[in-house]
């Protein structure tokens, strides 16, 4: 994603470069196009900030289902063995 963002941020400086205007048109277009940059890393950002929080999430979720499954198998383990040893 850094590489694409990176290439589109080369490219376009380069198209304004090589382009025939003048050097105030030329730095009006640079900034432009870096705002759009700016603002477009900002919501990719932000897109990768929500997706990592919900893998987070779900794999705080598995762990917690899967602790509960191991406390229940546990649980279920010690009264199998107290149940052997009342016995005997």
């Amino acid at each position: 994603m850094a590489g694409v963002v990176i290439g589109a941020a080369v490219g376009a400086v380069a198209g304004l470069l090589f382009a025939p205007a003048t050097g105030e048109e030329t730095r009006n277009r640079l900034t432009d196009k870096s705002k759009d940059l700016a603002e477009e890393l900002q919501d990719k950002f932000e897109d990768l900030k929500d997706t990592v929080t919900e893998v987070l999430e779900d794999v705080k979720d598995a762990a917690q289902t899967k602790l509960e499954e191991v406390k229940e198998t546990a649980q279920a383990k010690i009264e199998e063995v107290k149940g052997v040893k009342a016995e005997s």
